[in-house]
């Protein structure tokens, strides 16, 4: 007589009987996978559908979808298929649109403290430190504190840090400070005060209205922000003269905005999957910069556009005008004097470490690729 009828009971039935318990105690124990339908945000950003900044919107959205594993889907229109690209964050905050990608700086209309996130030399800090200024130097919270000042009620995000932009596009070479006296020219933030101290007539046109505005002669020069940007909107069809370097904006970065509401009906885990993904875009970004601007710095020059690079005297004057806007600014502006302040503050600190410690690229570069490539 077997194990099994000593004790009545069939082997194979106790233990059939033990597995449906025990699978079914691990179903209990299981947490419930939530399987929701796809929430979609409609995004749109300040760009024309062919500019490069599309694309790194476009390239922020991916990097958002493809993590979310088909929980969240971000769509982005390009600049004025919902409203025009300066209107962007009253139709976030209003829910018009559920988000949008563009620059703190096209809202400078509304305070101008929030110029102060991209226009100027910001103490002579990089994009990159103007970033590391944000997140944990206490721009952040500042930024924040602006926009409740104004009674907008959006989540906002800070990445990608531009390379420096040049002067601009001119008909002629700019050789002196009085070149630039009488022109009509195109810039946005605070750089349209600095370029005012400088003499020219300014007119703020968002991205797409910039090379029609020069071909009609609407304007006189202007400035947009790259080698790719600028030879995808047409300069080098108007424009054969660009001069390299300056201070007016040489710490500007993107920002991604969300409806407040929107956002904070995400759960947690797809508001991390969103703050991973701007910092990955923000790394992304920085590297396609490099890759394309520097391919396409190549293709204007073969377009037949020649290069100058801005006189030290206009970039000093620059700065002169900086000092002079930013002071008149401060006096009449709490909250500019507070974010003024504080990026004084961390500049200080983290710029003086940072000129310490970096090798000056260009020597090892000239050694290479201008000296006769010995080494």
């Amino acid at each position: 007589m077997s194990t099994d009828d000593k004790k009545g009971q069939p082997r194979r039935g106790f233990l059939k009987k033990a597995s449906t318990t025990a699978v079914g105690g691990t179903l209990l124990a299981a947490p419930m996978i939530s399987k929701a339908q796809t929430t979609t945000f409609r995004f749109q950003s300040t760009w024309p559908a062919k500019d490069i900044f599309h694309e790194y919107a476009n390239d922020f959205a991916k990097k958002v979808n493809d993590m979310a594993g088909g929980r969240l889907k971000i769509e982005v229109l390009p600049s004025g298929s919902v409203v025009p690209a300066f209107q962007l964050l009253d139709a976030v905050n209003k829910g018009t649109l559920d988000g949008g990608h563009g620059v703190v700086a096209y809202h400078y209309g509304k305070n101008n403290a929030l110029a102060l996130w991209g226009s100027g030399p910001a103490f002579g800090m990089d994009p990159n430190m103007v970033l590391a200024w944000h997140y944990y130097g206490g721009g952040k919270a500042l930024l924040a504190e602006v926009y409740a000042a104004l009674n907008i009620d959006v989540v906002s995000f800070l990445y990608g840090p531009m390379p420096t932009q040049p002067l601009g596009w001119f008909k002629k070479p700019v050789a002196k400070v009085a070149d630039l006296k009488g022109l009509k020219f195109r810039t946005v933030g605070l750089a349209v005060d600095v370029f005012k101290e400088l003499g020219t007539a300014v007119n703020p046109l968002p991205g797409g209205e910039i090379v029609p505005a020069l071909d009609r002669g609407l304007i006189d020069a202007a400035e947009f922000n790259n080698a790719s940007s600028d030879k995808l909107l047409g300069f080098p069809d108007v424009v054969k003269n660009c001069m390299l370097q300056s201070f007016h904006q040489s710490g500007e970065q993107f920002e991604i905005l969300f409806n407040k509401d929107k956002y904070n009906a995400l759960p947690s885990e797809l508001k991390a999957v969103i703050d991973y993904a701007v910092q990955a875009a923000s790394a992304d970004m920085s590297w396609k910069a490099i890759e394309r601007n520097s391919a396409d710095y190549l293709e204007l020059k073969k377009m037949g556009v020649k290069f100058f690079k801005t006189p030290d005297a206009v970039l000093k004057a620059q700065l002169d005008a900086w000092d002079k806007v930013t002071a008149a600014k401060a006096a009449e502006n709490p909250l500019f004097k507070k974010v003024l302040d504080s990026q004084r503050v961390f500049a200080q600190r983290a710029g003086g470490w940072q000129a310490d410690y970096t090798v000056d690229f260009k020597m090892a570069w000239n050694r290479y690729f201008r000296t006769g490539g010995k080494g």
